[in-house]
């Protein structure tokens, strides 16, 4: 039976083909957001890659009127949105986020506990968990999904996630110490 030519010509391109499709996945999930979230507008009030925001960016993340003063994480209900708020009056961070099916009470809180690692009352593997308030057993908190994930607004059990990407519940992690005030805004 005569050998065939081809055959080792066949497995180089073929090697150099998955290599090449190897590299644009590893190129692709590297310039990927991390998480949902990033792609619906996170960003960072100090952001230095020089974009140029339209006005009804720059009006659906600037810092709310009546928020309150000094240092406090601002949540808005209706803009699922949170600022991270130092003593100078100005947000260092702004970033969206996914609520649950339960939504506290417009008005000021404080964190009361931090966690850095649990499961969610949604049963969710989660990290950074910053609690600011429980009424009628349900908790609410921030914290960030280990799988990325985000909670159905739409579950039948009350629960009190408020999510972000991992990268923004790193850095509300960081910030919000407990005492630190929490001003949730319909």
């Amino acid at each position: 039976m005569p050998r065939s030519s081809t055959g080792p010509a066949v497995a180089v391109l073929t090697a150099a083909a998955l290599g090449v499709v190897g590299f644009l996945g590893f190129q692709a999930k590297a310039t990927a957001p991390d998480h949902r979230t990033q792609e619906r507008g996170s960003s960072h009030a100090n952001d230095s890659k020089g974009k140029t925001k339209d006005k009804a960016e720059e009006q659906s993340t600037a810092l709310p009127t009546g928020s309150g003063t000094g240092v406090r994480v601002v949540y808005s209900l209706g803009k699922s949105r949170v600022w991270l708020v130092g003593a100078d009056g100005k947000a260092s961070r702004t970033f969206a986020v996914g609520a649950s099916s339960a939504s506290p009470a417009p008005g000021s809180y404080q964190v009361t506990s931090r966690n850095p690692s649990g499961v969610g009352s949604d049963g969710v593997q989660v990290e950074n968990i910053v609690v600011f308030h429980q009424d009628e057993g349900v908790t609410f908190g921030f914290s960030a999904a280990m799988d990325g994930g985000m909670p159905d607004p739409q579950a039948k059990k009350k629960t009190g996630a408020v999510r972000e990407s991992r990268a923004d519940g790193a850095a509300l992690w960081e910030f919000a110490q407990p005492g630190t005030k929490v001003v949730v805004l319909a």
